[in-house]
């Protein structure tokens, strides 16, 4: 049992620590080197913003900037590939494409100077909004609690989708949320699913027959008239 469980914690982190390597990787290059990767955000509507679909992710802004996101990164995407094993992967990649999509159409940019949307907080939006849906959706009791975790440790995060701070890309936090809600609709079928009990069915089948025996049997009725009762009132002396 326990090497079960070992394993499957294993399995569920090991995308996640992977992915959070090698942002990790391109935060220390970009701190050591004279390069600046900002060029590969998101530039919306601008054709040369197109690979920050991509690229953005792995782009941050700093030391506090990639610390903050690097630890509800690691926590959703565990919990992502631990309760949706067969599906995560798959799920994992159309929130990214979605999230930076919608980024890339409807972000912010400036026309005075280009306006280069940065960081994995929109993965983080996406991940904690299809964790949360998926449950609800569903119907799954286990994965409702999931759902309540999720709003218990990170449910504060759903003040940045609005444009409270302008200096954060709250549109990149919507369309993650938005995108997360869509996938999780979408792969509702997909994955753990509630378990139907076999009281359930013998509820219906019962149902079925008795409605079945009751349009199938005529029961008689008396005629009317034929059943007549008297009532006796007798003074006491």
């Amino acid at each position: 049992m326990k090497n079960y469980l070992a394993k499957q914690i294993y399995q569920s982190a090991f995308f996640p620590v992977l992915f959070l390597i090698v942002i990790w990787i391109v935060f220390l290059f970009e701190s050591t080197t004279e390069y600046n990767l900002i060029r590969f955000g998101v530039l919306p509507r601008d054709i040369n913003g197109l690979p920050g679909i991509l690229t953005s992710v792995f782009i941050h802004g700093g030391i506090g900037h990639i610390a903050s996101n690097s630890i509800p990164l690691f926590v959703l995407g565990c919990m992502l590939f631990y309760f949706y094993k067969k599906i995560a992967k798959p799920v994992f990649i159309w929130l990214w494409l979605i999230s930076g999509i919608w980024l890339w159409i409807g972000g912010r940019n400036s026309s005075e100077h280009a306006t280069y949307h940065i960081g994995a907080s929109t993965l983080i939006y996406a991940f904690a909004s299809f964790l949360f849906f998926s449950g609800v959706f569903r119907r799954h009791l286990r994965l409702m609690v999931v759902s309540a975790l999720v709003v218990f440790l990170y449910g504060s995060i759903m003040w940045g989708i609005l444009p409270i701070k302008t200096e954060i890309s709250w549109e990149g936090h919507l369309f993650g949320t938005i995108a997360g809600v869509l996938v999780a609709y979408n792969y509702r079928k997909e994955g753990p699913q509630r378990r139907e009990y076999q009281w359930e069915d013998d509820d219906d089948e019962l149902e079925e027959s008795v409605d079945d025996y009751n349009s199938n049997t005529d029961i008689p009725t008396p005629p009317n008239n034929s059943i007549t009762i008297n009532f006796i009132y007798k003074e006491k002396k």
